[in-house]
């Protein structure tokens, strides 16, 4: 089953894609890459979670704004390349995490989009990745993640 298919089987649905905050766009894409922009858990402009892992946040919490910030990312990757199924794998991923100094779980967090990913895509979806605290991320948003994806 493609993705588009497994995701409607999952019963999700794709936000809107975010319009970006600043000066840069959601996705740019070089030959067969697309290189991602840092996506956080927005949707329809607002902010849907803010927090500091350690502190505001557990590990499970965190674990789901990752998801909801990997649904975000598809948004993005399905509005620039029409189609979700475009994907040939997922090459990298960064996931940020706004937390505390003592805070030692960054990659259970960033899970939450890489098991996302997995789910959808199968061994494709497994990606190289790098899971780190940030003492700060825009906004107060509690996690941000930037891909680098292959297409067909």
């Amino acid at each position: 089953m493609d993705a588009e298919g497994k995701l409607k089987k999952m019963g999700v649905t794709l936000p809107e894609q975010s319009r970006p905050v600043a000066n840069y766009v959601a996705a740019v894409r070089v030959g067969n890459l697309l290189f991602v922009s840092g996506h956080g858990p927005v949707n329809d402009g607002k902010i849907k979670m803010a927090g500091k892992l350690g502190r505001d946040l557990t590990v499970d919490e965190g674990y789901q704004v990752a998801r909801t910030v990997g649904l975000n990312c598809l948004a993005s990757i399905r509005t620039e390349l029409g189609s979700l199924d475009k994907v040939k794998r997922f090459v990298k991923l960064l996931g940020m995490v706004n937390c505390t100094e003592d805070f030692k779980e960054q990659p259970s967090v960033i899970n939450g989009c890489s098991d996302l990913l997995v789910e959808l895509y199968g061994e494709a979806g497994k990606h190289a990745r790098s899971a780190v605290g940030m003492q700060a991320l825009p906004f107060g948003i509690p996690v941000e993640i930037e891909m680098v994806v292959e297409v067909k």
